[in-house]
């Protein structure tokens, strides 16, 4: 029996397994919180459902470690906790023992890069010095799927979008704001494409191929504004005004302020010359031309 364990049932998560679950014999998942678990497990993610494990970072249950025993493939997007991956933290034991694991997919982000002021960057470009602990991480993973012989796949991800989380959404609701900051570019992926990522990554896992390191990012960098106005012609309204990146940052967190101080273009040839990857959404346009029923 072919078992998915997702370490970290979120939005990417849900959407792999609501494209790609009929891979899988059974499914498992984790998250955070009893009432999370709940309504999860309530829930059908495509054709599937979910078996739901609660799962803090912090205290292990049996049902957790017959759900690692079981896995023959892990999916892991549990964020850390004080740079700590409370996966390897909380069983790393466990996972070093599990008999089933042919394959796993760590799922990072492109933040780990750091900023390079708009430059080109691929899956070769050293991580910025301020996050080598998220290198410390995948090293710990390598580390483990080397002893145990079980291939690991990293995919680092650019912004997410998708059903719910798009710039439609926030040009509907009002929370849109176009923040113009001069140079600043960044990259996006649409959900469906980052699960045929992720699928690819698995099934080049359980064929016993070597893991790499993936961009998961479109073709097109651009800066952050101009999806905000792309969906607002879309939706046949006008798009909020522009307001500069020093005016806005006095109303903003420090975790936003931080996102703009990256920029950089991500090449993500690898996920089509390794992987075998055609995006469906090679732009933002083609995404939420898709999102508003217009493609």
């Amino acid at each position: 029996m072919s078992t998915l364990l997702c370490l970290g049932f979120g939005y990417s998560a849900t959407h792999y397994v609501a494209r790609h679950g009929s891979r899988f014999d059974r499914i498992i998942g984790t998250t955070r919180t009893a009432a999370n678990a709940a309504e999860l497990g309530a829930c059908r993610f495509g054709e599937r459902t979910v078996e739901m494990i609660e799962f803090d970072g912090e205290v292990v249950t049996p049902a957790l470690i017959d759900a690692v025993r079981a896995a023959s493939v892990l999916l892991v997007s549990i964020s850390p906790a004080a740079g700590i991956d409370p996966t390897l933290a909380r069983l790393n034991n466990t996972l070093a023992a599990a008999p089933r694991l042919a394959s796993i997919v760590y799922l990072s982000t492109i933040a780990v890069y750091g900023n390079h002021d708009g430059a080109w960057i691929d899956e070769e470009t050293p991580l910025t010095p301020a996050l080598t602990r998220a290198e410390d991480r995948i090293e710990a993973w390598r580390a483990l799927g080397t002893a145990r012989g079980v291939p690991v796949s990293v995919i680092r991800i650019a912004g997410i979008y998708g059903p719910g989380q798009n710039a439609l959404e926030t040009v509907k609701t009002g929370r849109a704001r176009r923040i113009v900051k001069p140079g600043q570019v960044f990259n996006r992926i649409h959900v469906d494409d980052l699960a045929e990522i992720i699928d690819r990554a698995v099934a080049m896992g359980l064929s016993r191929r070597a893991g790499d390191v993936f961009n998961a990012a479109d073709d097109e960098p651009t800066a952050p504004g101009d999806p905000i106005a792309y969906a607002a012609g879309l939706l046949g309204v006008a798009p909020p005004p522009e307001i500069s990146f020093e005016e806005a940052k006095k109303q903003m967190s420090p975790f936003a302020i931080s996102f703009y101080g990256e920029s950089k273009r991500v090449r993500n040839a690898r996920i089509k010359s390794v992987l075998g990857v055609k995006l469906r959404y090679p732009t933002y346009r083609e995404g939420l031309q898709a999102l508003a029923g217009k493609d």
